[in-house]
């Protein structure tokens, strides 16, 4: 599968990846499958456990991506995301837009403990903030994404947290300090470079900017009003109202942000007049499931205000279900664990067994496509061997944080890869070098470990 789609990126080109991953995902599940039938190893009962196993990990992302595919299209249209960046056109300083998008991402994902929230809302009205001051979109994506997954790592709201800490028997509170020794270094230079970019880069002209200004406001209602809706569903975050009925609720308000802020929206995007309330209900349904177009009369913004609907996000859920797909093939014909013994066989030094365990969660990463079963196995993995070499368990837990939680989105294949990519309209391999926390903190956790700074051991017995 690996070597497929490496491929793919050499011959194809990385665009292609979002084309053919799905297609590589399949056809390497029945291979799975069928070299496990021919070596006769394979059992329905465990090829079941595997597929159950997966599904309930990865399927309960499926409605949150509808919702968020609502979400971005409501949010555009009511005005929400239009009034946002005309906001942060006249009011973010260009030279710190980059360390400051970083910031509050952070401080939003750290209060809400989701990065997917976090980037499916200020993270898309930023994407437009920075285009339109000039910046390259991997710049903008790398400092959302690195802020957002600072704040989902280290925030004890954060299922990824929790999981991580909870699989390798370490209190929560315990695991976050812990995880503050790579997470800070890692945090401190992505904002110094950050700032650097936003110092030395060339921005957007006073008059360009105006341009955009008056092209907004030409196209839809700018009012504070419209905040009202993400200060409704960031209400519902602070109280911590679960995530599939506060983006439930963020949807149902943008809809109806549409009639009351932008009434004459959909009439534009129809290109005809809408007189009754079944021709306004119609186009409603059209415009949330279909692509749709606006003509700003400035094309720095066309792109920038489609949408793509409910059928935009059908390519991403569909490479979701190969990828639960593959991994319940891997699990339930006992492959996943072969590769394990592999990976855990002959570890004995302290560096060694950091090292193979930030290496096996970007493998685990590439081969489950899902940040939560990678947690999840590389915890059942390693804790018997952190156990054996007296090794801190909180080690364990940073250490699959570091490689997995936060290099999920950088895989193009992954759920979080697929998703973020989607939502920000910006492909993985395009701003995986500007994630800077997210590819810092496993070789800054690697570091640690090699030099032995905090990684203290249970018992004698372990090589340095």
């Amino acid at each position: 599968m690996l070597l497929s789609l490496i491929m793919i990126i050499i011959f194809a080109g990385s665009s292609a990846i979002s084309d053919y991953s799905h297609i590589v995902l399949l056809v390497s599940a029945i291979v799975a499958v069928a070299l496990s039938a021919i070596n006769r190893t394979i059992s329905p009962e465990r090829l079941a456990n595997g597929f159950r196993r997966s599904a309930s990990q990865i399927l309960p992302a499926v409605p949150l991506l509808v919702l968020i595919a609502l979400i971005s299209t409501t949010w555009l249209l009511s005005g929400v995301v239009p009034t946002l960046v005309d906001y942060g056109i006249k009011l973010l300083n260009p030279t710190f837009f980059l360390v400051t998008t970083c910031a509050v991402c952070a401080l939003v994902s750290v209060l809400t403990g989701s990065s997917w929230t976090t980037i499916a809302t200020i993270g898309v009205a930023f994407i437009g903030i920075g285009k339109v001051m000039g910046y390259h979109e991997g710049w903008i994506a790398g400092a959302i994404i690195s802020g957002a997954y600072f704040g989902d790592k280290v925030s004890p709201l954060s299922d990824t947290t929790v999981i991580a800490s909870s699989s390798c028997g370490v209190d929560l509170f315990d695991h976050i300090r812990f995880l503050m020794l790579t997470s800070v270094p890692a945090m401190t230079v992505a904002l110094i470079s950050f700032l650097c970019v936003g110092l030395l880069g060339n921005h957007a002209e006073v008059g360009e900017a105006a341009e955009i200004v008056d092209a907004l406001h030409s196209t839809f209602n700018i009012t504070p009003l419209t905040l009202i809706i993400p200060l409704i569903i960031g209400i519902m975050i602070a109280l911590r109202i679960p995530t599939l009925i506060t983006l439930s609720t963020g949807s149902i308000l943008g809809i109806a942000g549409i009639f009351i802020f932008q009434p004459d929206i959909l009439a534009s995007i129809e290109g005809t007049g809408l007189h009754t309330f079944y021709d306004h209900l119609a186009a409603t349904a059209r415009t949330l499931w279909s692509e749709t177009a606006l003509s700003t009369g400035n094309s720095s913004l066309d792109s920038f205000v489609s949408t793509g609907g409910i059928t935009g996000m059908l390519p991403t859920i569909c490479l979701v279900i190969c990828a639960m797909l593959f991994g319940a093939a891997m699990i339930g014909t006992g492959m996943l664990a072969a590769i394990a013994e592999a990976f855990t066989r002959r570890l004995k030094r302290r560096g060694s067994i950091v090292g193979a365990t930030v290496c096996s969660g970007l493998f685990l990463n590439s081969c489950t496509a899902d940040q939560y079963l990678s947690i999840i196995i590389g915890g059942n993995m390693y804790r018997q061997v952190y156990q054996r070499y007296g090794l801190q368990p909180r080690i364990l837990s940073r250490t699959l944080e570091d490689s997995v939680s936060v290099t999920s989105v950088l895989i193009p294949w992954n759920s979080c890869g697929v998703t973020q990519s989607t939502v920000l309209g910006v492909s993985t391999l395009t701003y995986l070098p500007y994630c800077i926390f997210n590819v810092l903190s496993p070789l800054i956790t690697l570091v640690l470990a090699w030099t032995g700074y905090k990684t203290g051991v249970l018992k004698p017995q372990i090589q340095e």
